[in-house]
């Protein structure tokens, strides 16, 4: 026995509302206080202000409080917290510098670092901050990341081997 849907159009039964019960009572009473034909009405006057002096108090306490969100209090770090280990990662191009780098920000913080620009900062501990610069390949660059890095991390390409940077990186 096959049926051809194609001759056919079906026909579906329209919705039908709930007649009694919870929900046909809540419908009922919900359009029962929609309607405004007993008399009650929209007031507009109903929430104004009725002193201008509370109105100005009011209004100067959102302002304050917005102001207050837009400048937020600058941290005193003069209380004799401890400067961050800063950690310089060198190494040739392609070897995943920015990718170890992102690996230790997850591993500390549980956020994805989506890029690695300048130097990173997080809290290792409660009294410990780490600080991730990533080394760039030139001379000036690796004498300057030198003069200020507290621990060196030096990535070597396993299929290439020790490039010459990486030695001039040691030397300095």
């Amino acid at each position: 026995m096959a049926i051809d849907s194609g001759s056919q159009e079906q026909s579906h039964k329209s919705h039908r509302s709930r007649q009694s019960g919870p929900s046909a009572k809540r419908k009922a009473k919900s359009e029962k206080k929609g309607d405004i034909s007993d008399g009650k009405k929209h007031n507009p006057k109903a929430f104004a202000f009725k002193s201008g002096a509370k109105a100005k108090r009011l209004q100067s306490r959102a302002t304050e409080k917005e102001q207050r969100r837009l400048h937020v209090p600058t941290i005193d770090r003069s209380t004799g917290e401890p400067a961050p280990y800063v950690v310089v990662v060198h190494g040739p191009p392609k070897v995943g510098k920015s990718l170890l780098i992102k690996s230790l920000v997850k591993h500390y913080t549980k956020h994805h670092l989506p890029e690695v620009r300048g130097p990173i900062t997080i809290v290792s501990g409660k009294q410990r901050r780490l600080q991730f610069v990533e080394c760039p390949n030139d001379i000036n660059g690796m004498i300057d990341a030198a003069k200020f890095a507290d621990l060196a991390l030096l990535l070597v390409d396993g299929s290439y081997g020790f490039e010459m940077e990486t030695f001039e990186f040691l030397n300095i």
